[in-house]
């Protein structure tokens, strides 16, 4: 049994959300047919010539990085990129990218990065902003005409919460109004200030239906101006975001944290390098995956011990130093992301089992392949 590119694409979706992906990101299928038959499944952090050849023919080369980040205008086989493209689709190959939708995801790159480095994950480091889909609808109508109001409103989408339909709450006060030169009042007369006995009605609905609700409160209100007031409810956190807090089973010395980070994550040329007291008791750290540096004041507010990331820079690394006694831990790049593979293929054995081989690909494509430590003195 054998599974079609589209099932395998389900799945990663399901796993990596392409709306979490950031706005400049450029994630999803790159080539190849999602009608196709896929013979197995690859995964590496970067789709480098070598890991493509590596990639069986017929199968699917799953990718952290995207090939086709910036704006091309030529995929050419005379092109270093396009010459791979060619040579996926000559194949039968076929190459799909989960980028910061997997940074963002949960579980995601830095969820497999604290699982390397024997961390439990407690939290979020910088959680994803969402957007609010839902509305609070204030409604203020005659008490008499409450009960034709709410159904109005529900008919239009309005009143659900979870399995729970016709939700609402309302109390009983006074409204007052003047009806001016040119109104039809339903209820009193134009010139004179009028009370009247209202009831205020609340219920919540999908911010999408705000029209069709609209529409629905305008026909069933017996008022020309109909008073109510929209609110868009903020969504609660999600536990999707970049980077994660975690916390060791025991306190270690800083210098035993960063020996374990050695440890825990493959060996490269960049090795690991760290910033701060070798004695600094650690027990809460943040990590992320991938570059970090844009989340160091994040991480100094979280009342972490050490911060452990990949390229960090020389000016944001230092002034952080100045400022913070949070301990920094600096891995490559590739490195830190590495640990996400094996996530990823467990992801997709999950759902296919036996029927569809997978492996992560054990090629190092760390760019750097060359250190000299250089003259001490």
């Amino acid at each position: 049994m054998t599974a079609r590119l589209a099932d395998v694409i389900d799945v990663l979706d399901a796993a990596y959300p392409p709306h979490l992906a950031s706005s400049w990101d450029s994630v999803g299928l790159v080539c190849g047919d999602p009608d196709e038959v896929v013979g197995s499944v690859t995964i590496a952090v970067d789709a480098t010539a070598a890991v493509v050849d590596d990639v069986p023919d017929g199968g699917l080369l799953l990718a952290h990085h995207p090939l086709l980040l910036r704006g091309v205008d030529t995929v050419a086989a005379s092109t270093p990129k396009g010459s791979l493209v060619h040579r996926l689709i000559r194949s039968g190959r076929s190459l799909f990218t989960a980028h910061t939708n997997a940074d963002a995801a949960s579980p995601g790159v830095s969820d497999a990065l604290a699982a390397a480095l024997g961390l439990t994950v407690e939290a979020v480091l910088d959680p994803a902003a969402r957007t609010p889909d839902t509305d609070k609808w204030v409604i203020y109508t005659p008490a008499q005409h409450a009960e034709t109001v709410r159904a109005a409103v529900f008919a239009a989408g309005a009143g659900h919460i979870g399995d729970y339909a016709q939700c609402s709450w309302s109390v009983t006060g006074i409204g007052q109004f003047l009806p001016g030169a040119g109104a039809t009042p339903t209820i009193g007369q134009v010139g004179a200030t009028e009370q009247v006995s209202e009831d205020r009605v609340e219920v919540v609905a999908p911010a999408r239906a705000r029209g069709r609700i609209h529409a629905a409160l305008l026909a069933a209100h017996p008022y020309e101006e109909p008073a109510f007031d929209i609110f868009a409810l903020q969504p609660l956190p999600a536990g999707v975001g970049i980077g994660r807090i975690g916390t060791l089973p025991a306190p270690e010395p800083l210098s035993d944290f960063v020996a374990r980070v050695a440890k825990g994550l493959p060996a490269t040329t960049w090795g690991v390098r760290a910033t701060g007291d070798p004695d600094l008791p650690v027990s809460r750290v943040a990590v992320c995956g991938g570059a970090g540096d844009s989340l160091l004041d994040a991480a100094a507010a979280a009342d972490v011990q050490v911060y452990v990331t990949s390229d960090l820079r020389h000016h944001p690394a230092d002034e952080h130093s100045r400022r913070s006694a949070m301990a920094l831990v600096d891995v490559a790049h590739w490195a830190s992301e590495y640990p996400w593979c094996a996530q990823a293929a467990d992801v997709i054995r999950s759902h296919f089992g036996a029927n569809l081989p997978v492996r992560v690909s054990t090629l190092r494509t760390d760019p750097w392949n060359l250190a000299c430590e250089g003259d001490r003195r």
